[in-house]
C-alpha cells in the first residue's frame, strides 16, 4: 500500500486535523438539518456519483492491501460497535482495520470506514473507540466530505481538488507526508463541520449506552502526544492551524457531562480481550516508528489502566533500550524486570534484558538472560546472532 493509500483518511477526514478545529456548542444535532437517509445513493449523473466512484476504486484497492488486518474476530468486533452506533445505517457501512501506527480513523462518503491500529492501541476501552467512530459517522451522516469536495471545486483551490482526486484514485499525485498534509489542509473540515461531527457523535454514543465522558479522554491523549512529541512534531503539520485545543476539550467535557458523564458502558475488559490477537503487533509497529517520546507517553498512559500488563512493561523497556539516552539502560532493566513479574511478559523481554546487560558490561547476567530466553523460546530465529554477540 502506498503512503497515499494508507493515509487517505488524513486527506478525507483527518482526525488529527479535525481534533483542534473548533468548539462544541451543543450535545445533540442541530434541528432542521436532516441526516443522511439510510440506503442513500447519489443520482447516476451527479457530481457526487463521481466522488463515490473514486471512493469505490479506493475501497477495491484497500481490500487487496497487505496492510488490512485479517482478523475476523477483531473485524466483527469493530463492525458491531459501528452498527451499535449507526443503527439503520449499519448495512451502508464497511469497516476496515488498517495496520498503520498513527492515531486516525476516517469515513468516506460511500460508506468505507478505515480504523487504524495506532488508534486501537491508544484507546483504553470500547467507549473511547465508540466516541471516535461516532465522530466519523457524524461526518458521514452530515455529508461533510461531499460539501468540502464541492466547495473546493467551486473555489480557486482546484489544484488541491484535483490532487485529492488523483490521490484517492491511486495515481500517486501525493507522494510524501508533507504533500499529503498540504492537500489535507485544503480539505480539512471546517469548524462548523467539526462541531457537527462532535454533536452527532456524542449523541450516537450516548444513545448507544456508552459513557459520554469517554469522548474527551481519547482526544486529550492526542493533544498530550503532540505536546510531548519531539521528531514526530514535524509530521503533525495539521495541528498548526488550530491554536486552542484545550478550550475545545473543556467544551467537549462540559457537553459530555450534560449528556450523562461517566454514566454508561465502558467495555474495558472486553476491549482488551478483543485486541489480544493483534496488540503485540501494534506495540511493535509503534516502536518501529522510533518516536520514543511519543511512544513512552502512549505506553505510560495505557499502564495506568493496565498496571500488570507485561506486554506494555516490555514495550516501555524497549523504548528505553532503543533510545539509549542517559539513564535509559537502568530504566530499561527496571521495566523488563517489572514485565517479568507479570503473567504475560513476552519472551523477548529476556532478549532485551540480555542486550542491555551486555551493553553495560554485565556479561554473566547477559548470559543468564540469554539462556532464559532460549528456554522460553526454543525456536528463536535470532539465537545464533545473539550467541555471536555474547562470544565477542
Amino acid at each position: 500500500m502506498s503512503v497515499t493509500r494508507r493515509q487517505f483518511g488524513c486527506a478525507c477526514c483527518g482526525l488529527a486535523a479535525g481534533l483542534l478545529a473548533g468548539s462544541l456548542s451543543a450535545q445533540v444535532p442541530a434541528p432542521g438539518r436532516p441526516l443522511l437517509a439510510p440506503g442513500y445513493r447519489p443520482a447516476p449523473e451527479s457530481d457526487e456519483k463521481g466522488l463515490w466512484s473514486l471512493m469505490d476504486r479506493a475501497e477495491q484497492e484497500l481490500k487487496r492491501s497487505r496492510f488490512v488486518v485479517r482478523d475476523r474476530e477483531l473485524d466483527a468486533y469493530v463492525r458491531d460497535i459501528v452498527c451499535r452506533l449507526a443503527k439503520d445505517h449499519c448495512p451502508d457501512v464497511r469497516t476496515y482495520v488498517v495496520r498503520t501506527a498513527q492515531f486516525n480513523a476516517s469515513m468516506a462518503p460511500n460508506g468505507m470506514m478505515e480504523v487504524w491500529t495506532g488508534l486501537l492501541l491508544r484507546c483504553g476501552d470500547e467507549a473511547q473507540l465508540a466516541a471516535i467512530l461516532g465522530h466519523e459517522l457524524g461526518h458521514y451522516l452530515r455529508r461533510h466530505t461531499v460539501e468540502r469536495w464541492r466547495d473546493a471545486r467551486n473555489k480557486s483551490d482546484f489544484g488541491a481538488f484535483l490532487g485529492l482526486g488523483l490521490a484517492v484514485a491511486g495515481l500517486g499525485a501525493v507522494g510524501s507526508l508533507a504533500q499529503l498534509a498540504l492537500v489535507a489542509s485544503s480539505f480539512a473540515f471546517s469548524r462548523d463541520q467539526e462541531r457537527e461531527a462532535d454533536e452527532v457523535g456524542l449523541a450516537l454514543m450516548s444513545k448507544a449506552g456508552y459513557a459520554p465522558a469517554a469522548a474527551a479522554e481519547v482526544w486529550e491523549q492526542l493533544i498530550a502526544e503532540y505536546k510531548a512529541g519531539t521528531a514526530e512534531r514535524a509530521s503533525q503539520v495539521l495541528f498548526a492551524t488550530h491554536p486552542d485545543p484545550e478550550e475545545r476539550m473543556g467544551t467537549l467535557r462540559t457537553a459530555a457531562t450534560k449528556a450523562g458523564g461517566d454514566a454508561g458502558e465502558r467495555g474495558h475488559e472486553r476491549y482488551l480481550e478483543k485486541l489480544a490477537g493483534v496488540r503485540a503487533q501494534m506495540v511493535r509497529d509503534e516502536l518501529a516508528l522510533r518516536q520514543y517520546g511519543r511512544s513512552d507517553l502512549v505506553f505510560e498512559r495505557l499502564l495506568v489502566q493496565w498496571p500488570d500488563d507485561g506486554q506494555l512493561w516490555f514495550a516501555k523497556g524497549e523504548v528505553y533500550r532503543l533510545r539509549g539516552g542517559d539513564g535509559d539502560a537502568a530504566r530499561a532493566l527496571a521495566a523488563y524486570a517489572r514485565a517479568l513479574e507479570t503473567k504475560n511478559a513476552p519472551p523477548e523481554t529476556l532478549r532485551g534484558t540480555m542486550l542491555v546487560e551486555l551493553k553495560t558490561g554485565a556479561r554473566d547476567r547477559a548470559q543468564a538472560a540469554f539462556e532464559a530466553y532460549l528456554k522460553a523460546k526454543p525456536d528463536a530465529a535470532d539465537a545464533d546472532a545473539l550467541k555471536m554477540l555474547l562470544s565477542q
